[in-house]
């Protein structure tokens, strides 16, 4: 001993291995854990103990206790070791090791010097203790910029309708490859960090059981929100993340990899929402099926006409009337001389209308949507409304 350096403080480094081994033995039989892991992480874990004791010494010989405690001890094991054990069971593995080196203080310390080792030993393991946090604290920092972009990545893939084999792996990554029931919800940018909007919608999700994926795309704020069952009432907890103007949500589809015909009705109806002055906050995609229609979407136009224009068309009367009570701008006596029925016909057709095709043309926003359905519907068909040209005057 007289031969090791750092003078008289300098303890035994020859009983490191050994008390190490008690460590590992200790694990075992307290550590439920530790016994769980495979063997080659536990022969990992018992070298990152005996780097730990080892580090004690070395700190100790040094003979000086204002210099710092490094995490060097962790840099035994592989990086993958972080992933398999926890912040708690690294904090379990160093107190089950400090216990160890108290309770056998005297393999590694002179005569005489063990209550001095441990008193060092006191502050080594409240460093080491910190410096595990710290280690744990930037993994999870590194893990979330890097959950993040993969996120945004996946945001963006459902966007263009991308649904590969490359979204299906990366929603593997977020855990997204069971979610159901999912809808895209789509509105401005508020003026906040992109990190202080997660953080909120991330907190109203989770206090609502549901899954949620977001991204920024320029000045449009994009939510994928998964497991859910009322869309509508979900997007109105979240209207006060969003920046001023319309939010959008998407059609309910079955999973995140349909969820790209949710964005996409979505973002058209967000493109065309000026068009309707007083849309309401927030506001189904579906809501604005002709506001998309006049911007040039084509499947809004075809749903537009699938929805009216051809349930009318099965019930002629009924589109005759409709026709009828539009042109005539919505004047039920005036439609009643058009048609030469009596007008309590006209209110007993129009009454039906509102339940084949969900709108009230006595209603002005109702009557507009139907107007511009029907037009395309004719356009679409081709066809010319038979009742006109018998009531049209003979040419001379």
């Amino acid at each position: 001993m007289d031969g090791e350096p750092g003078g008289e403080r300098a303890p035994a480094l020859r009983n490191v291995g050994t008390v190490a081994t008690y460590a590992a033995q200790r694990m075992e039989r307290e550590h439920q854990w530790y016994r769980e892991l495979p063997a080659e992480d536990r022969s990992w874990v018992a070298l990152v103990a005996q780097a730990g004791i080892h580090g004690f010494l070395t700190w100790y010989r040094q003979d000086d206790d204002s210099l710092p405690v490094t995490a060097d001890i962790f840099g035994t094991a592989p990086r993958e070791l972080a992933h398999t054990i926890t912040l708690r069971q690294t904090l379990d593995l160093v107190r089950t090791t400090i216990d160890e080196v108290e309770e056998h203080v005297e393999l590694l310390a002179r005569p005489g010097e063990e209550e001095r080792v441990r008193d060092s030993l006191l502050r080594y393991s409240r460093e080491v203790a910190f410096a595990a946090a710290q280690i744990y604290a930037a993994a999870a920092e590194s893990r979330g910029a890097w959950d993040a972009r993969l996120e945004s990545l996946v945001v963006h893939a459902v966007v263009r309708g991308e649904a590969d084999d490359t979204l299906q792996s990366r929603a593997a990554e977020l855990g997204w490859e069971q979610v159901t029931d999912v809808a895209v919800v789509v509105g401005a940018t508020p003026q906040r960090t992109s990190a202080e909007v997660a953080v909120a919608i991330r907190g109203a999700a989770a206090r609502n059981g549901l899954e949620v994926l977001i991204a920024v795309q320029g000045n449009r704020l994009i939510v994928v929100l998964g497991k859910l069952t009322d869309p509508m009432a979900t997007a109105q907890g979240l209207v006060a993340q969003f920046g001023p103007g319309p939010i959008v949500v998407g059609p309910m589809v079955p999973h995140l990899f349909a969820a790209g015909r949710s964005a996409r009705s979505a973002l058209s109806a967000l493109d065309a929402a000026a068009a309707w002055v007083d849309v309401a906050r927030p506001v189904l995609a579906d809501d604005l099926l002709a506001e998309r229609a006049l911007n040039g979407d084509g499947p809004a136009r075809r749903l537009l006409v699938d929805r009216v224009y051809r349930p009318l068309a099965e019930h002629g009367d009924l589109l005759e009337t409709a026709t009828a009570y539009l042109e005539s701008g919505g004047r039920l006596e005036a439609t009643s001389r058009e048609l030469f029925v009596h007008a309590n016909t006209v209110r007993y057709r129009l009454g039906r209308i509102a339940e084949v095709i969900d709108l009230d043309l006595t209603r002005p926003r109702e009557a507009w949507v139907a107007r511009v359905a029907l037009a395309y519907g004719r356009i679409a068909s081709g066809g010319q409304v038979a009742w006109r040209r018998r009531a049209d005057p003979p040419r001379l």
